[in-house]
């Protein structure tokens, strides 16, 4: 009975190892068993084996030989697919080639499984050479010469029609300009002029009143319209309100507003006098006369303001039909050289295209 235990046990322990060893498959093939000189042919090595198992194939590098004379050029990735029964397949490709007429044993190729080695088939590769009839030399001819490919439409028409855009671009670009020539541009320009700060411009208005003795002449009238016109632009530029267009009460009731109250004082003293000489025909001493000069003065020197701007910048004054010529040049100046840059890359584009036809 222990006798029949034990063989029944080795046959269980047989069959396993058996069943477990039949779980894996190596199987080879050959795309084509014939192939020319210099032709290629694939080798695919497919192995079979349960879902996990460390499988691995063999690897050649490029230009190696798998035997004397066959030569390996590429080798692709290895490629994994799902079987039933918890196997899977691994499936590589192998191309091949020879420069050798021969008939050539291919080996069986290795493959380890789970650390266990397993061979494929071995596989048998025929290389033929290209017949060659030695026998009768004049048939062979010399390589022709180049010669021109039968014109196609389909193959030039866009080039055609790209010109034909580049011409209307150039056509339309030469009107424009000639547009833009023809309509006179609007001179625009800022100027920068100097700027006499008001005191000095008003101290000097008075040193030339006073050049001209106007104050001991007979017209007063004259001489207290000009001084007191001096003060007043000084008063409107230093200032800021139009003394030019207000009356004598106005200006010293705004200038009561930012000045100094003794100031104010001598310059009413001088719009009073000069009132009085011009509307009410009063007639004044000489010394009365330099008196409103000097406080004409001493006002501008008291209210000036010192580190004022030398220059000035002068807008020019344009009108509504200025400004939309200016807009207008500007507009044909943009899109001139829009279609001229446009052009230009059309024009190198098409160059291209034809030195590929030709």
């Amino acid at each position: 009975m222990k006798v029949m235990k034990r063989i029944f046990c080795i046959i269980l322990f047989v069959t396993c190892v058996l069943c477990t060893y039949a779980q894996v498959f190596v199987e080879s093939k050959i795309d084509s068993i014939q192939i020319l000189i210099g032709e290629q042919t694939n080798v695919t090595l497919s192995v079979t084996a349960k879902k996990g198992a460390a499988v691995k194939l063999p690897v050649y590098q490029s230009s190696q030989y798998i035997t004397g004379g066959v030569e390996v050029l590429d080798v692709s990735d290895a490629d994994t697919s799902q079987l039933d029964n918890g196997l899977v397949q691994i499936t590589r490709q192998y191309t091949l080639t020879s420069f050798d007429e021969n008939l050539y044993y291919i080996p069986p190729m290795k493959v380890n499984v789970d650390g266990k080695e397993y061979k494929s088939k071995s596989l048998a590769l025929k290389v033929l050479t290209v017949p060659v009839d030695t026998l009768h030399p004049e048939k062979f001819y010399p390589p022709k010469g180049v010669q021109d490919n039968p014109f196609q439409w389909n193959e030039w028409e866009g080039t055609f029609w790209q010109s034909v855009i580049f011409v209307l671009v150039c056509v339309m670009t030469y009107y424009l300009w000639t547009r833009l020539k023809e309509n006179k541009p609007v001179i625009a320009h800022v100027r920068i002029i100097k700027k006499l700060p008001p005191h000095q411009k008003a101290l000097k208005e008075i040193e030339g009143i006073k050049q001209s003795r106007m104050s001991i002449s007979e017209d007063q009238k004259t001489y207290y319209t000009m001084l007191t016109d001096v003060v007043r632009k000084y008063i409107k530029e230093r200032f800021g309100f139009n003394a030019m267009e207000m009356t004598s009460t106005e200006i010293i009731s705004r200038l009561q507003q930012e000045n100094d109250q003794k100031m104010i004082a001598e310059l009413r003293d001088l719009f009073v006098t000069a009132d009085l000489v011009k509307f009410a025909k009063y007639s004044t001493l000489i010394n009365e006369n330099d008196a409103n000069l000097v406080n004409a003065v001493e006002f501008i020197n008291t209210t000036k303001l010192e580190n004022q701007p030398t220059v000035e910048r002068v807008e020019p004054n344009l009108t509504d039909t200025d400004r939309r010529n200016i807009r207008s040049r500007m507009t044909l100046k943009g899109t001139i050289i829009a279609l001229s840059v446009g052009g230009l890359v059309l024009l190198a584009y098409v160059i291209y295209q034809i030195t590929l036809l030709i």
